[in-house]
């Protein structure tokens, strides 16, 4: 459960991709073209964790992604979600990154969260006011988080943490019938 003092003060929220927002597994191949072999890298992203950080947004909450991995992958699911912000680095230096999202928000740590599963999540989960594992993260997170999710990176976990959040701060019925509401009228044409 999320104290509803600290699950007020939460302005933004960091996620960590492999392993939080995905399984962990990543699909690697190439595809032929007249320029030589392309690199092809294949995520598996669960659909709640989406309707999960659409529902976060719609309530003013600020998501923005901050992973060790550069993919394009992660460019169209964040442009897919029309996450806040999103720091990719292939060496895995995810503080600096993070620090310069808070900054271009203007939102202090200690209003910030961060969900992770490894120990490159180490140093922001450290750093912010609501530290929060998936279930199967590694003992160093476990042992760092504030919040132990029961749901694994991949498979609703972050669907669970922004139910939680937004129960505690009193605005999951909100968020649920803003989203039946948007969904219940047909999209308004746009004339030519």
């Amino acid at each position: 459960m999320i104290d509803r003092e600290l699950a007020r003060r939460v302005r933004l929220i960091g996620l960590d991709i492999d392993g939080t927002l995905t399984a962990g597994g990543i699909y690697l191949g190439a595809v032929q073209t007249g320029d030589g072999p392309q690199p092809l890298e294949f995520k598996q992203y669960d659909i709640q964790d989406g309707l999960g950080i659409h529902l976060l947004r719609s309530m003013g909450i600020k998501v923005v992604i901050v992973t060790g991995r550069s993919s394009d992958s992660v460019r169209l699911r964040a442009a897919e979600l029309h996450v806040d912000g999103v720091a990719q680095d292939p060496d895995a230096r995810k503080l600096p990154m993070w620090r310069k999202l808070l900054a271009r928000h203007r939102v202090k740590e200690e209003q910030a969260a961060f969900i992770g599963d490894d120990i490159p999540d180490l140093a922001i989960m450290r750093s912010v006011g609501l530290a929060v594992a998936v279930a199967n993260a590694v003992p160093e997170i476990l042992e760092a988080a504030d919040l132990k999710l029961t749901r694994r990176g991949g498979a609703g976990a972050v669907r669970e943490f922004a139910e939680l959040l937004l129960q505690a701060r009193g605005e999951w019925d909100e968020a649920v019938e803003r989203y039946v509401a948007e969904r219940s009228v047909p999209k308004a044409k746009v004339p030519k």
